[in-house]
């Protein structure tokens, strides 16, 4: 039976406020007093207590990783919404609107719901000596809502780390998932693929595991974990070739053929991830007709991914924020539109290893305008401009990295004027040749999810 939940009364004492709007629900969301990004189980714990612990009366595919984790989660919600049950999915962060963090069956938060479990959510947190942060906040909304929702299964994505993110506080779920590892939140998880592996790995408790294909000594600490839990990993193999068509790329995989809207050879890596989670559920009893599979991969949307907002000068945005998200990207840019150098809008989260990821893009660069993404972690544009400069003034590139050609960088004091002065150059361009890789005529933005959002916004109005 499931646990009442606390439906308390409560009235206007101290920091307490009555919660009947959407502004004062996102007022009790990022209240100063919530500690900052701080990992445990702890506080979540104890919260999740104070509403009836509802994740335990709920299944999940939980997915942890570096690199591909929402990509995946949208994949195997939908394929699971197309197989007919009522699929809750929590990513993290949002792209323009907060309501898109927890979803069912692609139906986004509706306000009425943030507003009054947010008033629940209040009234427990009152009751805590240790405040909770923001995320586990927004953690436990999530569980709340799929379960006053009586969601048959929740693909619930991994904040950070997974061993003590806040999204750990459920049971051994349907199926843990690992997708790529790389290097990223290293002041958190460690040093080294190996220890975030591990941390990653803190999501499996047992039964079925399935990854993406890692490195060597990642792998070897997936399956001590699994081994030290009695759980059953699989790894998904390499997809077969690809062909690609109207944005639209197409796949063999386990001797059959499938298609998927998301592009790049991680895509495809991703929707293998998904084919295997789909088989380790089928073993769970979960009913996933071939057909649900395949329509499912096919009609999956994930805004953001490598998108193509505006076909004339055509704009690409992907959210790619690490030196491995940056790589996929330029191979996906080189495949759809080979022999070409680009324009980019470029900013970063200071927290990034934007070094890396700067002299990954040079190369590939005719004129690159560097903005401030609109978050309070950013890298000042001018400050990322000094490395640009810099590598430009010594006219090379680390070796791995032989820098062959002149590009032109921009300091942008607003995202607004980094989206027109690159959209105007990329006109200008496309009059003179549509061929020659000195006049590109392509424009991508990338670098932080919170640029995206913003130039996904100011582009769609």
């Amino acid at each position: 039976m499931r646990k009442p939940l606390l439906l308390w009364r409560f009235f206007v004492i101290g920091d307490v406020f009555l919660i009947d709007t959407v502004e004062k629900a996102m007022d009790f969301i990022k209240a100063t007093n919530w500690k900052g990004s701080v990992l445990g189980l702890e506080r979540i714990g104890e919260l999740m207590r104070l509403a009836g612990d509802v994740q335990k009366q709920l299944r999940f595919v939980h997915i942890a990783g570096t690199n591909g984790k929402g990509s995946t989660a949208a994949m195997a919600a939908n394929v699971l919404a197309t197989a007919g049950y009522k699929v809750g999915l929590f990513t993290s962060p949002f792209l323009e609107d907060f309501n898109e963090l927890i979803q069912i069956n692609g139906v986004k938060l509706p306000n009425d719901r943030l507003v009054f479990l947010c008033a629940q959510l209040q009234a427990c947190a009152a009751q805590m000596e240790d405040a909770p942060t923001e995320y586990e906040i927004i953690t436990a909304l999530a569980f709340l809502h799929f379960f006053h929702e009586k969601c048959d299964i929740v693909v619930l994505e991994v904040g950070m780390g997974g061993r003590l993110d806040s999204t750990n506080v459920i049971d051994t779920p349907e199926v843990a998932v690992i997708t790529a590892i790389g290097l990223d939140h290293m002041e958190y998880l460690g040093g080294t693929v190996e220890k975030i592996a591990g941390e990653k790995a803190g999501i499996i408790k047992g039964g079925l595991v399935v990854c993406h294909p890692q490195g060597e000594t990642v792998k070897r600490v997936i399956l001590e974990k699994c081994a030290s839990v009695g759980a059953e990993a699989t790894f998904a193999e390499v997809p077969f070739a690809n062909t690609l068509a109207n944005f639209t790329q197409s796949f063999k995989y386990s001797d059959e053929r499938f298609s998927i809207p998301l592009l790049g050879s991680h895509q495809r890596q991703n929707a293998a991830v998904v084919i295997e989670i789909t088989k380790a559920l089928r073993r769970r009893g979960w009913e996933i007709s071939d057909n649900a599979l395949q329509e499912g991969l096919a009609n999956t949307r994930w805004p953001g991914r490598f998108e193509l907002i505006r076909t004339n000068p055509p704009f690409i945005i992907d959210v790619a924020h690490n030196p491995q998200g940056i790589q996929a990207a330029l191979r996906t840019l080189q495949k759809v539109f080979p022999n070409r150098r680009f324009i980019f809008i470029f900013g970063v989260l200071a927290d990034k290893d934007f070094k890396e990821m700067a002299e990954l893009l040079l190369p590939h660069a005719k004129k690159i305008f560097l903005v401030t993404p609109e978050n309070p972690r950013a890298l000042p544009a001018t400050e990322l401009a000094e490395y640009f400069y810099s590598i430009l003034s010594a006219q090379a590139l680390p070796p791995q990295n032989k820098f062959v050609a002149k590009c032109d960088v921009f300091t942008c004091e607003e995202i607004s004027q980094g989206i027109a002065l690159a959209t105007q150059a990329a006109e200008e361009n496309a009059k003179k040749s549509v061929n020659n890789t000195a006049y590109a005529n392509v424009i991508c933005a990338l670098g932080s999810l919170s640029l995206v959002g913003t130039v996904r916004k100011y582009v769609a109005n």
